[in-house]
């Protein structure tokens, strides 16, 4: 990429921005080194690396990195058999852990199924190393400091020099607080030499003995070390030597223990400088307000609502520039101080980033292209030093450009031929512009004169521009117009200042209409070709919704579908489940009848048997079939209505439905007598089923009933045991029995009271009374039927 373009545009101003965000020396080295790239995949790549960044730093906060310094003169030092100090061993440990919390923070991440593109490649690569990384967390702290579990010889020598110290301490403090004070400079104690001592006045230095290490600059202050302390010195000594030994031993070991994995580490923290490096321009990019921008292979550029990013987002003026699709040469025309160099800026340097890798200041939905070089002569070049005047300067810079473009070149011209004769520069700047589209570059070209508005109509694939300017308020607004040329506004401005009207009216009629009008059309094209681009990223968006939604609601019918039919064949099971269970209570209960009718208690036909286990077997059907023709038939069979006739399950009788008594109960005749029954315990008799009627009822005798003659109430509710009393009388009176008991406990006596008022006022009981108190007492009545 062209450097001095590059300098131009403030390239390294965006980096420099950037580097604040870096973390890592790894990650500053990699923006220092960062440059646009010419390749379409490269360019790709790296605007997918920023963009898993974003997403991280938007759900997650960002990747989770510590300070980390560059561990590549460390590892050579360990190559060559060389060990490390206490703080380089340190800065490796930090790297080793670093790396095991991004493979931990990568995995979180895979687990929530969070699509990222790139982040996921990136950290399979990295070696945790888990032993060597725990030993060097337990051995040294992260400023370099040996721990006292590095060894245990360590931390007994740690442990004898700190009992040394204190002894020490201990003796010299009897001199600084006792008789001896008086002797000292100070009642401090001191070091020099790396040996205790206290401050004694020069003229009392024969009280204490021992060792003059040091004097005052004064010389009225001697550091003696006590006669009675040089021993424990020298202890103190030999145990601070012994120490200073074991933790070089220990760093030998630990280097030794890093040795093997140097390549493994030198990849660590170039892996972790990418992280760095990604994560610092997804920072940049939110707080830039910056967007992902789409890249055209085309080179069909399109930047909505861009902004200069070396401008404050809030007050800078946002422009749409559009080139490479109808048109590869844009003429901006009109007075300076307008804003048409910073709109030249602002396309190169943006573009610059997009190339880089990195979110653009514009709108979503932008594109960039990808150039093989960017040139750019914007500026005074004016050079003392090589005597070049203006027009020289970028002349010589224009030569260089003309020698090395080609089609995939975006040149970007300030203010084209000036600095010399008007007339000369104009003819120059059509030349050079021509010589440029020979060449099929691209080409955005500022100028004051007024003869490139007509090339910019003549020429194919070129249009004109202007910066808009407020007639009302006579200022430039910096709004770039594509497709209306400049204009000097001088009747607009004479207009308002109060020039006479006459005179701007005649001077109207001397300027040709038809430049005036070929201006309005041509500013009506453009705008109507900036609705349809505005219109179709409208429609695109609103297709991804659509498309997103179709999506989703078919996820959801499938799922819908799978879920009834997981559904119904779990109602299928339970429905054949229940028809099992009814299947053997059936099968119990046939069993029971055939037995009777073997005993010659009554009259049952073994077809009939057969019959009514085979219509319980229908019921069943296999799991596979989408309709359960036979239980709905089933079904209808339990549809009750008056009149009809029923078998009474549980005494075993036929009667006849009168009326419904409740939800799901009945009052049924059996015989002389009306009971009221459950849904439950009726089973209804079709007129195949149903028998001639009979003159005379057959009533089961107590020997072939199963009712019992005992009823034990106890520890019901009052409710629940009331009903079932009712419904026992009934059935003892069918069964032919002429006393029963009731057991219903003593307790409170309601019950008691209740079953006493219920037998009074029931016709058939003939008298009761309280059971003998070796039967239970008043806890159980025997009741005798008439």
């Amino acid at each position: 990429m062209n450097a001095k373009g590059i300098q131009i545009l403030e390239y390294n101003k965006i980096k420099q921005q950037l580097l604040t965000y870096a973390q890592t020396e790894m990650g500053q080295t990699l923006i220092h080194k960062l440059m646009p790239s010419d390749r379409l995949a490269e360019v790709e790549e790296s605007l997918a690396e920023t963009k898993d960044g974003a997403d991280v730093l938007r759900l997650k906060g960002g990747i989770p990195l510590a300070t980390l310094v560059n561990i590549n003169p460390y590892l050579k030092r360990l190559e060559i058999e060389a060990s490390l100090n206490a703080k380089e061993l340190a800065a490796v440990g930090k790297v080793l852990r670093a790396t095991g919390e991004i493979k931990s923070f990568l995995r979180q991440l895979s687990d929530e199924n969070l699509d990222l593109q790139h982040l996921y490649q990136l950290g399979n690569e990295l070696a945790t190393l888990p032993t060597i990384s725990k030993e060097l967390l337990i051995s040294i702290e992260g400023n370099g400091h040996v721990t006292d579990e590095a060894s245990s010889l360590l931390k007994s020598l740690r442990q004898q020099i700190s009992v040394t110290e204190n002894e020490i301490r201990a003796k010299l403090s009897d001199y600084t607080r006792g008789k001896a004070a008086k002797y000292l400079s100070n009642a401090v104690v001191t070091i020099r030499n790396e040996r205790y001592v206290i401050p004694v006045k020069s003229e009392y230095r024969g009280q204490f003995g021992g060792v003059v290490h040091d004097q005052s600059s004064s010389g009225a202050t001697l550091f003696v070390e006590p006669r009675e302390i040089v021993n424990l010195n020298n202890r103190l000594k030999q145990q601070q030597a012994a120490e200073k030994e074991e933790i070089r031993r220990i760093l030998i070991e630990l280097s030794q223990k890093l040795a093997p994995y140097t390549h493994e580490l030198a990849l660590n923290g170039q892996i972790l400088g990418e992280f760095d490096f990604i994560n610092a321009k997804a920072r940049y990019a939110h707080e830039l307000g910056a967007t992902l921008p789409m890249v055209s292979e085309q080179n069909d550029i399109y930047l909505r609502q861009v902004w200069h990013p070396l401008l404050d987002k809030k007050s800078a003026v946002k422009n749409d520039i559009a080139i490479g699709k109808d048109y590869k040469a844009i003429v901006i025309t009109g007075p300076n101080t307008g804003g048409k160099t910073i709109t030249l800026k602002t396309l190169g340097l943006v573009q610059l980033m997009g190339q880089s890798g990195l979110f653009i200041p514009a709108f979503d939905d932008s594109r960039i292209g990808v150039f093989s070089n960017i040139f750019a002569d914007i500026g005074d070049e004016q050079s003392i030093e090589q005597s070049l005047s203006t027009f020289s300067s970028h002349m010589t810079n224009i030569v260089e450009i003309l020698n090395n473009l080609d089609d995939r070149s975006l040149v970007l011209f300030d203010e084209l031929g000036a600095g010399t004769d008007p007339q000369e520069g104009a003819a120059l700047a059509i030349s050079i512009l021509d010589a440029v589209g020979a060449k099929d570059a691209y080409v955005v070209a500022t100028t004051h004169y007024p003869e490139l508005k007509a090339y910019g109509y003549e020429r194919p694939e070129t249009i004109n521009a202007s910066m808009e300017f407020d007639e009302r308020t006579l200022k430039q607004t910096y709004r770039l117009l594509i497709g209306i040329p400049g204009r000097s506004n001088a009747l607009d401005i004479s207009l308002r200042l109060g020039l006479d009207e006459t005179i701007v009216a005649a001077a109207r009629q001397l300027t040709g209409q038809d430049s005036q009008d070929l201006n309005k059309m041509i500013a009506d094209l453009v705008s109507k070709r900036h609705d349809a681009e505005e219109n179709a990223i409208k429609f695109k968006h609103e297709l991804q919704k659509a498309e997103e939604l179709h999506n989703d609601l078919s996820k959801q019918y499938e799922n819908y579908l799978k879920q009834k039919d997981q559904l119904i064949q779990a109602a299928k099971k339970e429905a054949n489940n229940l028809v099992s269970q009814a299947q053997v209570k059936a099968d119990e209960i046939i069993a029971e009848l055939r037995r009777l009718r073997l005993e010659g208690g009554h009259d049952i036909k073994e077809n009939e048997l057969m019959d009514a286990k085979g219509k319980l077997n229908a019921l069943e059907q296999p799991i596979h079939l989408q309709k359960n023709k036979v239980l709905k038939r089933a079904k209808a069979k339990k549809n009750f209505h008056p009149n009809d006739d029923v078998l009474v399950k549980s005494y075993g009788q036929r009667g006849v439905l009168l009326a419904k008594v409740g939800n799901h109960a009945w009052e049924v005749q059996l015989g002389i007598l009306k009971m009221k029954i459950d849904e439950a315990d009726l089973e209804k008799i079709t007129a195949a089923q149903a028998e001639p009627k009979q003159k005379n009822v057959v009533v089961r005798s107590s020997k072939t009933s199963h009712v019992s003659p005992n009823l034990d109430l106890r520890g019901k509710r009052y409710e629940e045991a009331m009903t079932e009393v009712d419904r026992y009388i009934d059935a003892a009176l069918l069964a032919g029995y002429g006393s029963v008991t009731i057991v219903h406990g003593k307790g409170t006596g309601a019950l008691r009271q209740g079953i006493t008022s219920y037998l009074q006022a029931n016709s058939a009981v003939k008298r009761f009374e309280f059971a003998p108190p070796n039967a239970g007492g008043n806890g159980a009545t025997i009741v005798y039927f008439k």
